[in-house]
């Protein structure tokens, strides 16, 4: 297990991996210190590494991602582990949901096949994604497009600014004519 702390124009983001793919990503935090010991915290047996061409492809992906890129990670090889079942098709169904644009619980939660009162069970998969931006969770919505919870740092005020990053405004439209009085 191995991992790599670098930097993005939004702060300090990590990244670890093992011979069979990426096992975690750490969204950006404000020092490359506070990154690396989430990254342990969460891999505690991984070290410094320098990275294979394609794990240095993500982060190089990363780093033109939150600089306003559009960017997609679908072809980013994941290890998610002895992973249930369920969360699999989850994460599977999210990645293909691209740059600006949304789902929501319920969605995903059909578009599996199960039904509506699933959206909870992605609830859960999502505050266990272990490698947000890879699998997108931050595109994933409440019900009504509310913007629900977000538990990596910053919390659902970095969720917004991925999406807004992203060009998703989730607040109401602009007035379409201002008020003369």
């Amino acid at each position: 297990m191995n991992y790599r702390v670098f930097e993005t124009s939004h702060g300090f983001c990590g990244i670890a991996w093992n011979t069979n793919g990426i096992v975690r990503f750490q969204l950006p935090a404000d020092s490359a210190e506070t990154t690396e010991r989430e990254i342990l915290r969460r891999v505690p047996s991984a070290r410094p590494q320098t990275p294979p061409p394609e794990v240095t492809d993500v982060i190089e992906k990363a780093q033109r991602y939150f600089a306003g890129e559009p960017i997609d990670f679908v072809d980013a090889r994941l290890d998610f582990g002895a992973q249930d079942e369920f969360f699999s098709k989850i994460y599977a169904a999210l990645r293909r949901v691209g740059w600006g644009r949304t789902t929501t619980y319920g969605a995903l939660a059909r578009e599996i096949g199960a039904e509506p009162q699933a959206a909870r069970d992605v609830g859960i998969a999502m505050a266990r994604n272990p490698v947000p931006l890879i699998v997108p969770c931050h595109r994933c919505l409440a019900a009504g497009n509310k913007l629900g919870g977000f538990s990596a740092p910053g919390g659902t005020q970095a969720k917004l600014r991925m999406l807004e990053l992203e060009g998703v405004h989730l607040g109401p439209p602009p007035p379409a004519q201002a008020s003369l009085f």
